[in-house]
């Protein structure tokens, strides 16, 4: 069966209100970080007045299936070695001198459960943002535990919250809740269903996206993160094989595809013949390794054939940045949803 798409689908008032509740919920993701940190301030500002008492920890252990997230941001600036360990449990040296840091937005999952308890019986000093009634809470009982509660199951609110804890005991930079807050809420606003293609950037690129597959690459670690993120989403919104990547694993890709040919029949083409399209994640990143690779991307492509798209951002902060970033990407994902049809 042969799939084309209808960008009128994307102006289409009648369309777009049988996706009202995906595409709202994306429009409240700043109202869940302001709400989840009203709802941990009490707790946060407690935390912060005992920590100051606590020697600073041997390493920091982020641990859980949303512990790459917290590695973006933290591990170029945080003060002592640092680890990252999505898998189940936690490394074998962790103990009583570190620090295990969980976000668990659900509460429910057991091997986050599990990781929690395995802290506190190794005697380690335990920071767990989750809801105050939830499994992930019940094994986070003991002396050494910091409990931020959270309340809307929303990863990134959650780790705005943790990431705050942590910049107030000196072990990750600055992350203002309302900063990120207020760059959602202008994607929100300027990714709105109400706002017409001709100047809404999530519709443009989603038909840009139309007859691709996309190449996701952002050069610094937490815009590789968010074109990690938003290949999953364009993967689950098209069913179509988006990759995000290095560079080095890109440019393969994009080297290895064959000249356009410009007499085809662009109404036969099936999707295993969609040609890749570089849509590059500009997180404004002042760092040479990024602008080197950049070009080499955007070089490869010109030589190929390859289309390239960039989405930007004018958000101040790196946790905003990222934010805008996904947030606009994941709009873009769910327009290409919408204007996806069976012929």
């Amino acid at each position: 069966m042969a799939t084309w798409f209808d960008e009128a689908r994307l102006d289409d008032d009648s369309v777009l209100e049988t996706v009202d509740l995906r595409l709202r919920t994306l429009a409240e993701s700043g109202a869940r970080v302001r709400r989840e940190a009203h709802a941990a301030a009490a707790a946060t500002a407690e935390a912060i007045a005992r920590g100051r008492d606590e020697a600073r920890p041997r390493a920091v252990i982020a641990a859980g299936p949303d512990s790459r997230l917290l590695r973006a941001v933290l591990e170029p600036w945080c003060p002592v070695p640092f680890v990252a360990w999505p898998n189940p449990g936690l490394p074998g040296w962790a103990g009583s001198l570190d620090l295990v840091v969980m976000l668990a937005p659900e509460g429910n999952d057991h091997g986050s459960a599990s990781a929690v308890a395995e802290a506190v019986r190794r005697g380690a000093q335990v920071a767990v943002a989750c809801p105050e009634r939830s499994m992930v809470a019940e094994h986070a009982a003991g002396r050494h535990v910091t409990l931020l509660p959270t309340v809307t199951g929303d990863q990134l609110a959650t780790a705005v919250v943790m990431l705050d804890y942590l910049a107030h005991i000196q072990l990750g930079p600055h992350a203002e809740a309302e900063s990120v807050a207020e760059s959602l809420d202008e994607v929100a606003t300027s990714c709105s269903p109400h706002r017409d293609l001709a100047v809404n950037p999530a519709k443009m690129l989603a038909i840009a996206m139309a007859d691709t597959n996309p190449l996701v690459w952002g050069g610094s670690v937490l815009a590789a993160r968010a074109a990690r993120r938003l290949a999953e989403s364009l993967r689950r919104t098209s069913g179509r094989s988006a990759i995000a990547g290095d560079a080095e694993h890109l440019l393969p890709v994009i080297e290895a595809t064959r000249p356009h040919d410009t007499f085809a029949d662009p109404f036969s083409d099936e999707q295993a013949d969609l040609r890749p399209l570089l849509l590059v994640l500009d997180d404004r990143a002042d760092d040479p390794v990024v602008r080197e690779q950049a070009g080499e991307l955007r070089a490869a492509a010109a030589r190929h054939g390859v289309r390239v798209e960039t989405l930007e951002t004018h958000a101040d902060a790196e946790v905003a940045r990222y934010a805008s970033l996904l947030l606009t990407g994941t709009y873009a994902a769910e327009y290409l949803r919408v204007g996806l049809v069976d012929d």
